[in-house]
């Protein structure tokens, strides 16, 4: 592994009693999507199903159509995980879910949809951070006002969150 590759794997691990994941600012946001893809347990491939399929414990829980506005959402969805730090954990999804929804998801219509339920849910785990996600969003920004490209995964962590105002977590 070169100096570059082992300064990003290490940067991800998450310090004692810190819930968040973290990411190298020297990273690419494709450097750091692929880390958050294999923390997470999906890749790229993860986009193409027809259907989403959440579980709890293993178990299929709810399944929904995974529509082009849905896709065309989660790819930026994604990169907000990596900038915010928040986990793919169903807490995790409610404080992304409340910080997208404060930062604003613009004409992501699908983001809006499932924000709402995944803040809904994440209120019923801990209201405290949840509320915490939604205050820190009001004062930053997402990437919902853009469209999707392979050249913004060639920004840094750092720039892209100096760009949007986002602090590190």
């Amino acid at each position: 592994m070169n100096e570059r590759a082992s300064e990003i794997a290490t940067a991800a691990a998450p310090s004692a009693g810190d819930s968040r994941w973290h990411y190298s600012p020297h990273a690419t946001l494709r450097e750091a999507r692929a880390q958050y893809f294999l923390r997470a347990g999906f890749d790229e491939r993860s986009y193409a199903p027809r259907w989403v399929v959440l579980r709890i414990a293993g178990l299929p829980l709810l399944a929904f159509p995974n529509t082009a506005q849905r896709v065309r959402s989660v790819r930026l969805h994604d990169l907000h995980h990596v900038l915010t730090g928040y986990p793919t954990t169903w807490l995790g999804e409610g404080e992304i879910g409340a910080w997208e929804l404060a930062s604003g998801c613009a004409r992501h219509w699908a983001a809006w949809y499932l924000n709402f339920w995944a803040a809904g849910v994440g209120l019923c785990i801990s209201s405290r951070r949840v509320l915490a996600a939604f205050r820190r969003g009001r004062s930053e920004h997402g990437l919902y006002d853009k469209e999707f490209c392979d050249a913004l995964l060639d920004e840094t962590v750092a720039g892209a969150r100096a760009r949007l105002g986002i602090a590190a977590p």
